[in-house]
């Protein structure tokens, strides 16, 4: 167990190593609720990848990664800040060449500062009232996941899928060898971590191809059957570099998949 008491800094560098997404994670239609038929069939795979190996296989499914709270503010903040530019950029002029004929200097200099005053205080009206209705409209759930950059959604389901390696203790595992199978609906986006002892030995392409079996069940609407043709060619690499030990193979973690809601 001495290696098993890595710190978990150490975990999450050798997990993040190995981390892969499932065919760049855009397959399919992943927001097929799993049935209590389709966990059952997934957990039964777990349980026989696991005969053949000491290695251990965890699945999670999470509604989403983030809640990306941040996208309806930078929209808003860009939108209301641009607003006014766009419009003088598209050209609002007003025209009126007779209106101030006959006034006097300091009374055309006195108008113009109150006009000034008054376009002044209309665009920063104008610019509160595009923030609000922005903010408002990206904040619902839809529009927020589609405006929010493929990158910061890459970025928070590698975080998400990683700190629940770490919190589930996957790499505490006796020969570090847990894998987790992540998959997260709202983003759609999967991801596949391995614990240091199996990331020194595999190549990327293993779970590349782990990964692009489970899209391909996910694009099939067949969610049950791509987690098991996942796991199952996980437990093919598990089982050819990790066997079993005769007589001493514990269960190390639960084989059910595990759901988490929204957070």
């Amino acid at each position: 167990m001495g290696e098993a008491a890595a710190s978990p800094a150490a975990a999450a560098r050798s997990a993040a190593a190995a981390r892969r997404e499932a065919g760049r994670g855009e397959a399919g239609d992943m927001t097929k609720t799993l049935t209590p038929s389709d966990l059952s069939a997934i957990e039964a795979a777990v349980r026989e990848a696991e005969t053949r190996t000491s290695g251990e296989i965890y699945c999670v499914v999470a509604e989403e990664s983030a809640h990306y709270g941040e996208t309806p503010l930078v929209w808003a903040a860009a939108v209301a800040l641009l607003g006014p530019a766009v419009l003088l950029l598209g050209g609002v002029h007003v025209s009126a060449p007779d209106l101030f004929e006959g006034w006097t200097s300091a009374q055309v200099g006195a108008v113009a500062e109150a006009a000034a005053r008054s376009a002044l205080m209309g665009a920063i009206l104008m610019q509160a009232v595009l923030f609000a209705v922005v903010a408002v409209v990206v904040s619902i759930r839809g529009v927020r996941l589609a405006l929010t950059p493929r990158g910061i959604k890459r970025h928070e389901v590698k975080r998400r899928a990683t700190g629940i390696f770490l919190s589930k203790n996957l790499h505490l595992t006796r020969e570090r060898t847990g894998v987790l199978i992540f998959v997260s609906l709202a983003e759609r986006m999967a991801e596949i971590v391995a614990d240091e002892g199996i990331a020194q030995h595999v190549e990327t392409k293993v779970w590349d191809k782990a990964m692009a079996a489970l899209a391909e069940g996910l694009k099939r609407g067949e969610p049950a059957a791509g987690f098991a043709a996942a796991v199952g060619l996980c437990g093919d690499v598990l089982a050819e570099r990790f066997p079993p030990h005769p007589g001493d193979n514990p269960n190390e973690l639960p084989d059910a998949v595990v759901l988490l809601p929204r957070v």
